[in-house]
């Protein structure tokens, strides 16, 4: 198991959390990959999706049926702007590559916004810390685990 991934199974199971990590055989990069790899709904991927919101990093966790709404999230945040976070900024705020962002383990807290479609799945898969590994959750699970806010985040 990848030293990321041992770790997310670790802070996973000290959370009380109902699933472990799945070390796939193929990337699970993007919600399209892990539907494939994992045989489910792209909607059933949480992505985890990292954004700057006037200047902060804001975590998304995201259907992957949906493109985050980045003017619509500003609104919801009462902030000026939400923009996509470069490579560099993901891994200093969540501490992971992108294709692999866990939405736990960060090297401090981060606000965190969960999209409300993710509860039309009973099992949800959210990325376990590295490309090649995911972890099955629920919507209500995933609020517990990240401390996050329920949103709509998509039109």
């Amino acid at each position: 198991m990848h030293p990321t991934v041992a770790r997310v199974a670790e802070i996973l199971r000290d959370a009380g959390a109902s699933g472990e990590p799945v070390q796939l055989t193929e990337s699970a990069r993007t919600a399209a990959e892990a539907a494939a790899a994992l045989g489910c709904e792209v909607g059933a991927i949480a992505s985890s999706l990292v954004f700057l919101a006037d200047g902060s990093p804001l975590l998304v966790m995201t259907s992957g049926a949906h493109r985050v709404d980045t003017a619509h999230v500003a609104e919801l945040l009462g902030v000026t702007k939400v923009s996509r976070a470069d490579a560099d900024t993901v891994r200093e705020a969540t501490g992971y590559a992108i294709g692999g962002v866990a939405p736990v383990g960060h090297p401090a807290p981060l606000r965190t916004l969960v999209d409300t479609s993710l509860a039309d799945h009973d099992v949800v898969w959210a990325a376990a810390g590295h490309s090649h590994a995911v972890f099955p959750t629920s919507y209500d699970e995933l609020l517990r685990l990240t401390g996050g806010t329920p949103a709509h985040v998509a039109p």
